[in-house]
């Protein structure tokens, strides 16, 4: 069994330039460790079920000494000149994108999306080390009128301290420079804990931070037990700020345990994104977007769209020309040349989209392409469509996170928006029409953080991201980014 592991193992390097980038050791304090008595983690790769490698199975003691390491580093950090940290930052985007091949070859191994996608985000991800390494020479003090007499006032934002981000599967490499670049260049130590199905994009960034001079203590990674690991960062006062990309199930425990240390919370939690359209945009236009916004990273994305509102005029042909679309979906290894999808994360999004289809055709919606298990098996599902979905049906209320488009008809912008609103969620919206009174009354209404208009990629390190209502707190990205990571500290002082 070890030497089979062994050799399953080592067929991962000669897919890579640079060997050293696939880490199967945590990364704490500048050192490369082991976990507790050697206890390990597999990790598979979703397209085969084969042995990757594995990861420490860290703990709790393990997680303590990450942020006392980081608490020690956090002075000098802070001390040092803006541009002197930003030079670091850039220093490794640019290290990222040396290595971008190596780096989206690992993220398709673990991940499973079609190469072209992970080198799209690894571009993504080294993009949020660029903004940020300008953007540390942009937290300036703010001047205040006196309204007392014979006094100066300041207003400062100071490093909050230690900041923990937990970040997801689907995206292993933007979800952590997204917060972590954001945090270094405020001044603040990042002690990060990936996916336990994604680590080694994460350990390939901490080899590519200790290349890039980032001093030690400063960006530590821990793998292994997710509860004990968060469990100790949310516990622990010297942990200031909790950063977490994940499902807003999830995110409310979070919420609660660090409510006892009264943390600075920043979630990026579940979306539900609506897509409406209207007669007046071309079919064509109509069609690749809603295959964009439902299908990439084979719908394993928060900014999927989940619910397809397109107006009655339209509603038969588009569903004609969608169906098309949808069954062309190429569905392969994402390492295979032109794959559009590649396989599910694990069992469970599997069993999830088929509940849905499952659930959504006993109550009437119509099946009219894809429904279940691709031919290769495994974790492969056919790319779905569903017609004449109901509020009735769990597709409709449930975030699916899968290859499942679900379509309904609507009459009019009252209806479309009333049903638009009514979730929980409110992350990204889409709205498809050319008419410009008409975004900017719906767009006004919707009540989601993000509104995308006739387009689907809206996303990049410029802009503020994040959601409404239960899709999360706070922003990531843009110099609002940064702000989650500081204090505001108002000095008033005789003149």
């Amino acid at each position: 069994m070890l030497t089979q592991e062994k050799v399953q193992q080592t067929s991962v390097l000669p897919l890579l330039r640079d060997a050293r980038l696939f880490r199967e050791q945590a990364y704490i304090d500048g050192k490369w460790c082991s976990g507790p008595n050697g206890k390990v983690l597999a990790v598979t790769n979703p397209a085969d079920q084969s042995y990757i490698g594995s990861v420490p199975a860290l703990d709790e003691h393990d997680a303590s000494r990450a942020v006392e390491a980081a608490q020690s580093a956090f002075p000098a950090w802070n001390a040092r000149l803006p541009q002197d940290r930003g030079a670091i930052l850039h220093r490794w985007y640019e290290l990222m994108h040396e290595n971008r091949e190596d780096l989206a070859i690992l993220m398709t191994l673990e991940q499973g999306k079609p190469l072209e996608e992970s080198r799209g985000e690894i571009d993504y991800a080294a993009s949020f080390l660029q903004w940020y390494a300008e953007e540390t020479r942009r937290i300036n003090v703010e001047t205040i009128t006196p309204h007392l007499p014979d006094c100066d006032m300041e207003v400062r934002r100071q490093p909050i301290g230690v900041v923990a981000a937990i970040t997801p599967w689907n995206f292993p490499a933007a979800m952590i420079t997204r917060k972590a670049a954001a945090a270094l260049a405020a001044g603040c130590p990042v002690v990060v804990r990936p996916a336990t199905e994604t680590p080694f994009s994460a350990l390939a960034l901490a080899e590519l931070a200790e290349r890039a001079g980032l001093p030690a203590g400063l960006f530590s990674v821990l793998t292994g037990d997710p509860e004990a690991i968060v469990g100790e960062l949310n516990r622990d006062t010297r942990v200031r700020a909790l950063s977490f990309t994940g499902s807003t199930e999830v995110g409310r425990k979070l919420l609660a345990q660090g409510a006892s240390t009264v943390k600075r919370m920043s979630m990026e939690l579940g979306g539900h994104a609506p897509f409406i359209l209207f007669p007046d945009v071309p079919m064509d236009q109509a069609v690749s977007g809603a295959l964009a916004a439902k299908f990439a990273t084979t719908g394993q994305d928060c900014l999927a769209a989940n619910r397809f509102y397109v107006h009655q005029d339209i509603y038969e042909p588009f569903l004609k020309a969608y169906a098309e679309a949808v069954s062309a979906q190429r569905v392969g290894n994402g390492l295979e040349a032109e794959v559009d999808l590649g396989p599910l994360m694990n069992e469970k999004a599997v069993a999830k989209c088929q509940e849905h289809v499952d659930d959504a055709v006993s109550k009437g919606a119509r099946l009219l392409t894809g429904g279940g298990l691709h031919e290769r098996g495994g974790l492969f599902f056919q790319p779905t469509l569903l017609a004449d979905v109901t509020p009735e049906m769990k597709i409709y209320r449930e975030e699916t996170f899968g290859p499942v488009a679900a379509v309904c008809s609507f009459a009019s912008e009252e209806e479309v928006v009333h049903r638009a609103n009514d979730t929980e969620y409110g992350l990204a919206a889409y709205l498809y029409t050319h008419d410009h009174g008409r975004v900017k009354r719906i767009s006004n209404q919707l009540e989601y953080g993000m509104v995308a208009v006739n387009r689907v990629k809206i996303t990049g390190a410029p802009i503020p991201f994040g959601g409404m209502k239960q899709s999360g707190l706070g922003r990531e990205g843009s110099r609002h980014g940064m702000e989650e990571f500081t204090e505001i500290q108002y000095v008033c002082s005789s003149a």
